[in-house]
């Protein structure tokens, strides 16, 4: 009820191209986000998906997060986590394009879930440098099996708690962070903290975005005060995603657009 609460509200102040009046977000939106061509690297993920969905292997999940609304114990079939807890199609194919579009020479995710969208985000460019972070070894174990069903090289994978893996892990990425994808915990406090550890590696072109702003009243809390932030001059608000950049010179905006 909440989430459809959240989307009314959205649907009323969000719009389309008509009316912008930023040719960064024009450009953005009409380029990138209202797409709708397939790019070659599609089939192949979506191959590996079908594969996820219909198997019959079953894990046990540890969960450092906000948890499922599906209400799912520990032990999980794979297949209902491909289902449930995946981004689909539309919404990781965005991130591809997002990545294809600023060719970051880093990305960092938070959240690896079963690799589909970690996937997508390094079949966009195999020189950009991918690392995810994902808690639980046995989902971390079934992504390995995506990559290297994929044969993606450009990935690397860190398990374990995202409160003590994440400040290692950008320490260790030997580049400024170029793209960070936050899907790693939908809590208002975790989101935030996370945040500011990226923020010391972010620099004015980087791009973060983060998943289901419109989760929970905290996940959208957290969203008003990241938008807030002074080193924040860019927000697009797309429901399911938040885009967030540190643009110099550019003058403090924030978007609402439907995909």
């Amino acid at each position: 009820m909440f989430q459809l609460l959240a989307y009314l509200r959205f649907w009323l102040r969000s719009g389309n191209a008509h009316g912008l009046h930023s040719p960064f977000v024009f450009g953005l939106y009409t380029s990138v986000v209202r797409h709708t061509g397939i790019f070659g690297a599609y089939e192949a993920i979506e191959a590996r998906r079908r594969q996820l969905l219909s198997s019959p292997a079953s894990i046990t999940v540890t969960d450092f997060g906000a948890g499922s609304h599906t209400g799912a114990g520990r032990q999980r079939r794979v297949a209902d986590i491909a289902r449930t807890a995946a981004k689909p199609p539309h919404l990781a194919q965005l991130l591809f394009r997002l990545a294809n579009y600023f060719r970051p020479a880093t990305i960092l995710e938070l959240g690896t879930s079963l690799g589909l969208t970690t996937a997508y985000l390094a079949a966009a460019d195999s020189r950009t440098k991918v690392v995810t972070l994902e808690g639980c070894p046995n989902v971390a174990g079934v992504a390995r099996e995506t990559f290297a069903a994929l044969q993606l090289q450009n990935i690397e994978i860190v398990e374990g708690n995202i409160d003590d893996t994440l400040a290692p892990a950008l320490s260790a990425l030997g580049a400024p962070l170029g793209f960070a994808f936050f899907d790693g915990n939908h809590r208002y406090e975790p989101t935030l903290h996370y945040f500011e550890q990226c923020l010391a590696h972010r620099t004015p072109e980087s791009v973060f975005v983060f998943d289901d702003i419109h989760w929970s009243e905290e996940m959208e809390r957290a969203w008003e005060v990241i938008k807030a932030h002074p080193d924040v001059t860019v927000t697009v608000d797309l429901f399911y995603i938040g885009l967030v950049f540190f643009r110099t010179g550019q003058p403090k905006q924030h978007f609402s657009l439907r995909v």
